[in-house]
């Protein structure tokens, strides 16, 4: 082989591997199992995210009119994020107490009960003692849903423990 002819062949190598590597955005055909990779920027300070009055509108008290399609809602999400902890009764015997962790507290307590819907979404938005943050998880119109879920719950007084220290003639 020729000294001109490995030169070429040298040559042609490199520009079908170059034509290959798409490296940045700006190329017009980048391959679809390509991603391009731009560094964290945090968001700088006094900066709003687009969506956030929206959001915040949806979680501005006094919440969605209480309607059956609205508390079948609530059950639902309920049943789906609340109960592994909370249980469907709400006194907190959910599946992980059985697992080994602490209880959560009974929606039935005295202070549980006086709490308004819109505390239970704030609790659900930003978590409170053990219980984590949900805002990423729940959408605030199903917040709002669960809420009146467990107010509903308590106005059944379903899953009250029974009351042991009154005795009845």
């Amino acid at each position: 082989m020729s000294m001109e002819t490995a030169l070429a062949l040298v040559l042609l190598a490199t520009g079908l591997l170059a034509a290959c590597d798409s490296g940045t955005e700006e190329r017009d055909a980048v391959a679809s199992t390509r991603t391009v990779q731009r560094p964290y920027l945090p968001v700088p300070p006094g900066v709003v995210p687009r969506g956030t009055a929206a959001r915040e509108a949806a979680l501005a008290a006094p919440g969605p009119e209480v309607t059956p399609d609205l508390l079948a809602r609530g059950e639902e999400q309920f049943r789906a994020f609340c109960t592994p902890c909370h249980g469907a009764s709400g006194r907190g015997d959910g599946a992980i107490v059985s697992r080994g962790f602490p209880p959560p507290p009974s929606y039935h307590e005295e202070r549980l009960l006086a709490l308004a819907p819109e505390q239970i979404v704030q609790v659900i938005t930003h978590g409170k003692g053990r219980m984590f943050p949900y805002a990423d998880r729940v959408l605030p119109e199903d917040r709002w849903a669960i809420a009146r879920y467990v107010k509903d719950l308590q106005a059944r007084g379903a899953g009250a423990p029974p009351d042991r220290g009154t005795v009845r003639p």
